[in-house]
């Protein structure tokens, strides 16, 4: 009875201590927001062009990863025919189910496409694994290393919760990176479900794997030019401080991600990018504001894709030529 009981206290504690977790920053956010209330009443937040280029920025990083995740597909299911116009479309749609927390919605909308294209669900699952540990790599390593150079260690040691996320997190995603491990630990974790070993087709080699690594770069500095110009759009952001503000959007995106049991990691994300920002100089009522900003102006970016998205389901689409 006692061993029966274990998983389930296990997972009680589990979402207990992240309940817990999450609170405490909302509550250390929303604590510098009161007091700064007086600074942010003041600020002119007017729509202006740089807020308009953000939202298109934001924007156009979810079709960048699509296509990468295309690509991690075909790579995996070279029979499975996806196009550039697919990749964009179910990724798009995936994206925007991404306010379903635990990303359930984003993975059951690839895994029905998928089904229809006759495309295996274990390929589907493992493409979603793939995108989404490399995301969080590329989004966790170098902002970790950048935000390390340029302010110190002291906005993780100040911040004792984000610091074990990001230690606890690292290490089943870096060990994902190897073929061997990666198969080796989700054969395990399916074997009663498929009766039989995964094949080694459905894993990516290492060379492939680092050129994915390095190409999931890409959407993460769009997202940093987005970042930066909103800032820009509130305040005076010197060039040497663009690197920065990148790095410490792209880290409490992805640690925003982690809290898996938050929708779009509403209040984590504000957080981190708060304290980044506070500890690289910028007065606690600035980094309120371009904490809420960016989310705003990302939101508003989620529906010019879903514009997007309905565009590419209306417009007509070409016929396979013979």
């Amino acid at each position: 009875m006692s061993g029966a009981r274990s998983p389930r206290v296990r997972t009680i504690l589990r979402y207990a201590l992240t309940a817990v977790v999450l609170v405490a920053v909302g509550w250390l956010f929303w604590l510098a927001l009161a007091q700064n209330w007086e600074q942010v009443q003041q600020a002119d937040l007017r729509p202006n062009l740089l807020m308009v280029v953000a939202v298109v920025v934001f924007a156009a990083a979810v079709p960048v990863s699509g296509l990468l995740w295309g690509v991690i597909v075909t790579d995996l299911a070279p029979d499975a025919r996806v196009t550039a116009r697919d990749a964009v479309e179910v990724h798009s749609a995936s994206w925007l189910l991404k306010y379903i927390p635990g990303q359930v919605g984003s993975l059951v909308n690839k895994v029905v496409w998928g089904g229809r294209r006759g495309i295996s669900r274990m390929v589907i699952l493992i493409s979603f694994i793939y995108e989404n540990v490399f995301l969080q790599i590329v989004s966790i390593v170098p902002s970790l290393v950048i935000i390390a150079l340029s302010v110190g260690v002291g906005v993780l040691a100040g911040n004792v919760a984000t610091a074990i996320v990001v230690g606890v997190a690292l290490v089943p995603l870096i060990a994902v990176l190897d073929r061997r491990i990666f198969r080796r630990l989700l054969d395990l974790a399916t074997r009663r479900l498929t009766k039989q070993p995964l094949p080694v087709e459905y894993f990516l080699p290492t060379r492939r794997t680092a050129a994915l690594l390095a190409g999931f770069t890409v959407p993460r500095i769009i997202n940093g030019v987005g970042i930066v110009l909103v800032a820009a759009s509130i305040t005076a952001v010197p060039a040497t401080d663009w690197l920065l503000i990148g790095a410490a959007y792209a880290l409490a995106g992805a640690l925003g991600i982690l809290a898996f049991f938050v929708p779009s990691g509403l209040g984590v994300r504000e957080a981190v990018l708060f304290a980044c920002l506070v500890a690289a100089g910028y007065s606690a009522a600035d980094a309120v504001l371009i904490s809420l900003l960016a989310r705003l102006l990302s939101t508003i970016a989620d529906a010019v894709l879903a514009l997007l998205y309905t565009l590419l389901r209306i417009l007509p689409r070409k016929e396979p030529t013979a």
